[in-house]
């Protein structure tokens, strides 16, 4: 069983760089089930409208997690519930509509993905992920489950993966758009990925426009940020299982100064 997680999409450059490279790494990989976090997706790089969300269905992605964006745009309230795979933090505001983990069938194994999100630095008002997870693994009958932890902080996705090593078969970080070097198998047989990175304008400040990110930072004046023209960047994992355990990964990370070059594990 073959699984890849894509790094947080970002409005239509993103989108874009998914169209253009999705079909070929699922064949030359052999994907079985693909995730990505599309909380960014929206042209204005928040949130998910559902002409956006059924573009990704179009790419055959099984499972859209969300995260801190998720109600950004208001169409996003009605279809969350008219859908299984688009899935909101799951431990956010209960009175929240949609779910935020659920539960996959590909032949004969079950897959299920789960979307938290962090606290610390974090603006959102959500329950303890820790707390949250552990309620859901009390009722849970998996096969393979991967966490995707929405999370400024690194130490909080760190702290999050140790604790569960062994009780989830990976913990994927998304929010901060920077991909990370440290995938890992954890003592337990964890995947873990502090962060996966983003797919979306590579010439940006985490998708951003360059001249408005440094504008705010410098004066200290507001400025609207809107997504960066220009190049762009693809970010995720791919994570191979023999049964319940994770045999292999291998980061994906494709750019104009790292063009996309398939090769064996």
């Amino acid at each position: 069983m073959r699984i890849l997680f894509i790094g947080d999409i970002y409005a239509e450059t993103g989108l874009k760089m998914l169209q253009r490279y999705l079909p070929r790494i699922r064949k030359d990989y052999k994907i079985n089930f693909t995730i990505v976090n599309g909380e960014n997706i929206s042209t204005s790089g928040k949130g998910i409208k559902k002409s956006e969300y059924f573009a990704l269905k179009d790419l055959e992605v099984d499972c859209v997690t969300l995260g801190n964006h998720t109600w950004f745009r208001d169409e996003t309230k009605k279809l969350i519930d008219e859908v299984s795979d688009l899935l909101r933090p799951a431990n956010s505001n209960i009175h929240q509509p949609g779910k935020g983990t659920q539960l996959f069938n590909v032949g004969n194994t079950k897959i299920r993905v789960t979307s938290l999100m962090g606290r610390t630095f974090m603006a959102d008002l959500s329950d303890n992920p820790f707390c949250k997870l552990d309620d859901i693994l009390k009722d849970d009958n998996s096969d393979i489950h991967i966490v995707d932890i929405h999370a400024e902080a690194t130490s909080e996705k760190v702290a999050l993966a140790a604790e569960f090593d062994g009780r989830v078969q990976a913990v994927i970080g998304t929010h901060t758009h920077v991909q990370t070097a440290d995938e890992r198998v954890l003592p337990k047989g964890t995947a873990f990925l502090t962060d996966a990175g983003m797919t979306g304008p590579y010439d940006s400040a985490i998708g951003a426009d360059l001249e408005a990110v440094i504008y705010r930072l410098k004066t200290g004046m507001p400025r609207r940020f809107v997504p960066a023209k220009g190049p762009a960047q693809l970010c995720g994992l791919i994570m191979e299982f023999s049964g319940s355990k994770v045999s292999r990964l291998k980061r994906i990370f494709i750019s104009p100064q790292r063009p996309y070059e398939p090769n064996k594990w």
